[in-house]
């Protein structure tokens, strides 16, 4: 993978040039070059941010000469009204920036926002346990990176990152394969093959196998094979307690790894936490969070 620092570039290069092209007509037309001002960027809502440092990069990418100071770090929590950094430099460069800027900024603390919440609502009934919230892949393409980085900060952890870090078997995959059983003993002979080593270049040792289990009985199957983490999918509160109870119970079930999956949102995220899962994954952290809402105002001369 490319460096963080490679990749952030990447995203902040690739966003202006979808918004500022070949430059901003409008403030190109009404603004001297070298007129100079500050700027504050303010909250309009309540939430926890996350961006500033791409929000930084931004205005620093269309002029390196402009000045940006963060009066708040990310992850911490903000409330409308807030001033969350100060812009310095030329009017024309900020102005630029601004639109680019702000949605990141928007984007992801509405992630870490979401995140957060859903990780305080968990806790009410998660008692003594790791209970864990997960993202998805279910992510914006091309900003997986920026995305997940954002859940962290919210509170959460990221799931594998992509189809290559993780093993996860999901029902076509065990549709294609014949059975849970021959699904599980492909992928333990692929990752022991010679044709895994060339392809990844990583010792299979560190590679996590997941399933995803439809039933008690595709319950049953994975434990008895072994299996050390188990998605259950869509499933109602009142029969993930009652497979956490049978994985529980069973000989190979103390130390395997339950997660809940689908549709989960913050009126239910409570009542599955209750059941003793061990994580719950929510794609609607990344593909459904509502963007905090922040503005950009020009306080006068520097």
């Amino acid at each position: 993978m490319p460096s963080r620092e490679k990749i952030l570039l990447q995203q902040v290069t690739g966003a202006l040039m979808e918004d500022v092209g070949g430059g901003d007509v409008t403030s190109l037309a009404t603004i001297d070059e070298n007129v100079t001002g500050v700027a504050e960027i303010y909250a309009k809502s309540d939430g926890v941010v996350c961006g500033l440092p791409l929000c930084e990069l931004t205005f620093l990418k269309v002029d390196p000469d402009i000045e940006f100071k963060m009066l708040i770090e990310d992850g911490q929590p903000f409330s409308s009204g807030d001033r969350l950094a100060l812009v310095s430099g030329r009017v024309r460069s900020i102005l630029t920036a601004e639109r680019t800027a702000l949605n990141f900024l928007g984007h992801l603390s509405g992630i870490a926002t979401l995140t957060n919440r859903m990780v305080m609502a968990a806790a009410v009934k998660a008692g003594e346990s790791n209970l864990k919230i997960l993202d998805t892949r279910k992510t914006t393409p091309g900003l997986r990176y920026i995305e997940k980085y954002a859940v962290a900060t919210g509170g959460g952890e990221n799931h594998r990152y992509g189809l290559y870090d993780m093993v996860l078997i999901k029902d076509n995959h065990i549709e294609a394969a014949g059975s849970i059983s021959s699904a599980i003993e492909r992928v333990e002979s692929f990752l022991k093959s010679d044709k895994f080593c060339k392809i990844f270049h990583t010792d299979p040792i560190g590679i996590e196998i997941e399933i995803e289990v439809e039933d008690q009985q595709q319950l049953t199957e994975a434990l008895e094979c072994g299996i050390k983490r188990i998605m259950l999918d869509n499933k109602s509160p009142e029969h993930l307690h009652q497979m956490v109870e049978m994985v529980r119970n069973h000989p190979n079930g103390s130390d395997v790894m339950l997660e809940a999956s689908g549709n989960v949102t913050l009126e239910t995220i409570s009542e599955i936490a209750a059941t003793g899962v061990d994580y719950i994954s929510i794609g609607a952290l990344t593909h459904s969070a509502p963007s905090s809402d922040f503005s950009l105002d020009l306080l006068g001369d520097e």
